[in-house]
């Protein structure tokens, strides 16, 4: 490799670097992503609080609760700790639309911020991995469309999550993202209770 190439080289790996770093000074605080939140303007995706296991049991049946993975007591009380969060945050009321899984639609019940909504294309498509990029085109169609004036939470799962945004969130974990104008969601924080 001649000199000139081996320069051009490093210096495009140096400014790669540089932009692909994380600034730690960029980096939202929890008060500032709570702010942010109470601001509206966000939309806020959480994991279902904690539900011991992974998947679906054989069985899995949308309309029987017994058949699913569930909340146990620790993810009911982490799911209720999530609400006082936001109540400490001045977030006293909030959208909140939920997959039609229980372990979701109790987490969203749990926050007690007010009525939860099933949203069907919040559904987890662990088990059906060829619906994820029909679920999460339908997701971001349907956020575009949403009124974000007052705090947005989509209570949801894992797969959905990381397909929307890249993150691989926890139990009860929110990843508080913008929506950009080229539809995609921009992440601008994570705040996780555990």
């Amino acid at each position: 490799m001649t000199r000139s190439a081996r320069y051009f080289v490093s210096c495009y790996v140096l400014l790669l670097c540089t932009v692909l770093a994380p600034s730690a000074s960029a980096a939202p605080n929890d008060s500032q992503l709570w702010q942010a939140v109470a601001r509206g303007g966000h939309v806020l995706l959480m994991r279902h609080a904690r539900a011991p296991g992974g998947g679906d049991p054989a069985g899995f049946r949308l309309d029987e609760c017994a058949t699913q993975r569930n909340l146990d007591s620790e993810g009911q009380d982490q799911a209720r700790r999530i609400g006082d969060a936001f109540r400490r945050a001045g977030v006293t009321r909030a959208q909140v639309f939920s997959s039609r899984w229980c372990r979701c639609l109790e987490t969203g019940r749990l926050l007690a911020l007010g009525k939860v909504t099933p949203l069907p294309a919040l559904d987890s498509f662990f088990s059906n991995p060829e619906r994820e990029r029909e679920q999460t085109s339908e997701v971001l169609a349907w956020i575009k469309a949403a009124d974000l004036s007052t705090p947005l939470v989509l209570v949801t799962h894992q797969v959905n999550i990381t397909s929307l945004t890249g993150v691989f969130p926890g139990s009860g974990e929110i990843v508080v993202t913008r929506p950009m104008p080229d539809g995609k969601l921009h992440v601008v924080g994570r705040l996780n209770h555990d």
